[in-house]
């Protein structure tokens, strides 16, 4: 049973998320909390006075794509000649690997960014070619780290940066603070900051400590950004700013569509773009890549679906010639259709299966498949999400593990949604309970947008909405208080004066000058 929620009892919980309190950028520590930021700085700046060829290497997600365009337009602003270079997903594979060893040949200094940490063998193959390697990621060490100049990662042992969950791009943006501080040049780091803030979303880092600061600095910068890309987004969405919202379900997922199905190259194409007329030709190309992942992963989702064995502890699924742009978000599509960890693989002619998976509430996927790693080809990622490839001979010996392991693991149940905070009587909806959740945006991973159930309300009006009556329009009643509500991709049924009970989001609606209140509809359950 839940608890009732005030108003007041809302702020309570909301300011025990934020421990620190506020942050703001003047909390940011400096860039020599990371282990090995000067020794790459220095590295990086003799570079530049000798005039060596440097590459950067970078990721096909969008925090890669934004770390690339990062790099590539501090190196364009000191009027340097770096090259860049994103592996393509079906071709390279992930990250610095020896694919990419063969297209940098000649390069002095090779600095990765969102990627490198598990790159072994192709750090060697550098060594063998004479090429300085810097390392710049975030993500998860194995036990045996690669042989580099310098490596740049919060998660290393010896490292004195004191927070573990930041991204890619972050890291990217403090190499570049370090190296404006070293070579003493005035340049603005807020544009930068504007790339970091749309990774740090798309990455589902926690908003909280200096990601929040750095959220909320680089939304207000994107919302008057020169930038010619940022400009033809928001013209496209005929909106005057952007919110964190905005770039989890609008502008991410078209970055990520370029490398989901074709190459993201074509994203850092935009990203970097030199005016409004560039920037809108490449936009429309990824609004074409986006539309085709959408058909795409429909596709898949639904075999995905047809193959699954709700019994197992880990879904783990498998397809011939699978798109392997879109496994992940089939994985998390169907990680919580069925509420558990789930991967999908994609099986090549060459019988090696690739693929992506999601985990699902308190499981740690990373750890479970860890246990695994003799039948594994490639592995890597973080609790939540991870990348392998192994050889289909291996697949059954490697899903009996993989549930093994599940099963002998004592994860608490989650047998309320987490994000629910309370009981919320339609009474206490007002203006001022919209205030306060205002002050604790924006809302995201480790501080998620709070959720409210409400019990015994009565359906008033049911309605389909959208181009294909995809959506639902709602009026409910309470106790003689009247709330409209929206559930996005529904289809069920629902007769007026039938008793249910609600989960739901509050928001306020601006239309037409007017600003109402309504209930965004998670879930709706019939009473027995």
């Amino acid at each position: 049973m839940l608890p009732t929620i005030t108003p007041g009892a809302l702020e309570q919980l909301l300011t025990a998320r934020f421990k620190e309190g506020f942050l703001s950028l003047k909390d940011l520590p400096h860039p020599s909390a990371f282990k090995d930021m000067e020794r790459a700085t220095a590295r990086i700046v003799s570079a530049i006075k000798n005039r060596e060829k440097i590459t950067i290497i970078g990721d096909y997600d969008v925090d890669g794509v934004t770390s690339t365009t990062m790099m590539q337009t501090f190196f364009d602003e000191i009027a340097y000649p770096a090259e860049w270079i994103i592996p393509n997903r079906f071709r390279d594979g992930y990250g610095l690997s020896a694919n990419i060893i063969s297209r940098i040949k000649g390069t002095d200094l090779a600095i990765t960014v969102d990627n490198g940490i598990s790159a072994l063998h192709a750090a060697q193959l550098c060594k063998e070619e004479g090429i300085d390697l810097i390392i710049t990621d975030h993500h998860i060490p194995a036990p045996e780290v690669p042989q580099a100049y310098a490596i740049i990662d919060q998660k290393q042992e010896a490292c004195s940066f004191p927070y573990e969950e930041v991204c890619g791009a972050q890291i990217a943006w403090y190499l570049i603070a370090s190296l404006k501080n070293a070579l003493g040049i005035k340049i603005n780091m807020m544009p930068y900051m504007e790339l970091a803030a749309i990774a740090i979303i798309a990455d589902i880092m926690p908003l909280q400590h200096i990601n929040r600061a750095m959220v909320l600095a680089g939304t207000k910068a994107l919302s008057k950004s020169s930038r010619p890309a940022i400009r033809a987004y928001l013209e496209y969405r005929q909106q005057e700013g952007i919110t964190s919202e905005d770039i989890a379900f609008g502008l991410a997922p078209l970055l990520n569509a370029a490398g989901r199905m074709e190459d993201a190259s074509f994203a850092v194409e935009f990203l970097s773009a030199g005016n409004i007329y560039d920037a809108r030709v490449r936009l429309e190309r990824l609004i074409g890549f986006n539309t085709l992942r959408k058909a795409v992963e429909e596709e898949i989702t639904s075999k995905a679906l047809q193959q699954a064995d709700r019994n197992d502890a880990v879904i783990i699924v498998a397809g011939e010639g699978w798109h392997e742009g879109v496994v992940g978000i089939v994985a998390a599509r169907v990680a919580r259709i069925f509420e558990k960890p789930c991967i999908v693989l994609s099986e090549n002619e060459m019988g090696i299966l690739k693929g992506s998976g999601r985990s699902y509430g308190n499981n740690d996927l990373f750890d479970i498949v860890n246990g695994c790693r003799e039948h594994l080809e490639k592995f890597g990622g973080h609790k939540a999400a991870i990348g392998l490839s192994l050889s289909k001979r291996h697949l059954e010996a490697f899903k009996m593990q993989v549930g093994e392991i599940c099963r002998k693991r004592e994860v608490p149940e989650e047998t309320t949604d987490p994000e629910i905070v309370g009981e919320l009587p339609f009474s206490e909806i007002s203006f001022s309970l919209t205030a306060i959740m205002k002050k604790y945006e924006p809302y995201g991973a480790g501080n998620p947008r709070p959720k409210f159930i409400t019990e015994n309300v009565t359906i008033l009006q049911a309605d389909c909405m959208g181009k294909e009556g995809e959506h639902m329009r709602f009026s409910f009643v309470q106790e003689g208080n009247v709330m409209p509500g929206v559930k996005f991709k529904s289809k069920a049924s629902y007769s007026p004066g039938e008793r249910v009970t609600i989960v739901y989001t509050v928001n306020e609606n601006h239309f037409r000058g007017n600003t109402t209140l309504q209930l965004m509809i998670d879930r709706i359950k019939r009473a027995d």
